[in-house]
């Protein structure tokens, strides 16, 4: 790809993998409310829309507000615990921004969160901009979060990429005219990935190296 500038990234699924600090918070949560504990894989088929939207299926309305405080009082230390990025995502970011390229944050994830994941795992070197669906109206795959981001880096639509791990990246990146290149790390199967048409698909972030 030529003239690409901007590179974005969501970060779970993407560059890191926190699923076993999301299922830990997730399980003490539904047990502190008196509801079962889920299995690993229908408790991450609900993740990529925020945590309130995580838990909103599995508790009853007038227990998600209670909900959402236990899961993220937990949660944050749960990140310090069980997240890591995946193999090679850390040489990947160096690699970029040593070859000049202006590097990003795009997350359904609330900022607080995305935070203490980039910081706990040695990233803020890396990233001019870090921008979280919690700042806007509307989180992925509305395109608001894509397109804020080029703005506070001078970047056109054809000069940047975004790259996720779901379907609604595809989705957010075809409304906000950008490439998208999808990852399949996280939690949308290569089917629903594939319907949407992403611009490409690779199986690990490293491969990414490849394209740009």
């Amino acid at each position: 790809m030529k003239n690409i500038k901007l590179v974005i990234f969501d970060l779970d699924g993407t560059l890191v993998d926190a699923s076993p600090a999301i299922t830990s918070s997730f399980n003490y949560t539904m047990r502190k409310l008196g509801y079962p504990a889920r299995g690993r894989y229908s408790i991450l088929r609900a993740v990529g829309w925020g945590d309130k939207n995580l838990l909103r299926p599995f508790v009853k309305k007038e227990d998600l507000k209670k909900a959402v405080l236990l899961y993220r009082r937990h949660h944050k230390k749960a990140l310090l615990k069980g997240s890591r990025l995946f193999p090679k995502a850390g040489a990947l970011l160096a690699y970029l921004k040593n070859k000049g390229y202006k590097l990003a944050v795009a997350s359904n994830r609330p900022t607080r969160f995305s935070w203490i994941l980039i910081r706990h795992l040695k990233l803020t070197k890396y990233f001019d901009y870090v921008l979280c669906a919690d700042k806007l109206k509307k989180g992925k795959p509305h395109p608001e979060i894509i397109n804020r981001a080029m703005k506070k880096l001078s970047a056109r639509p054809q000069e940047t990429v975004y790259v996720g791990d779901m379907a609604i990246d595809v989705q957010a990146g075809r409304r906000a005219k950008v490439k998208a290149i999808i990852v399949t790390t996280g939690v949308s199967t290569k089917e629903e990935i594939i319907k949407e048409r992403p611009y490409r698909l690779i199986g690990k972030i490293r491969e990414l190296l490849q394209l740009l």
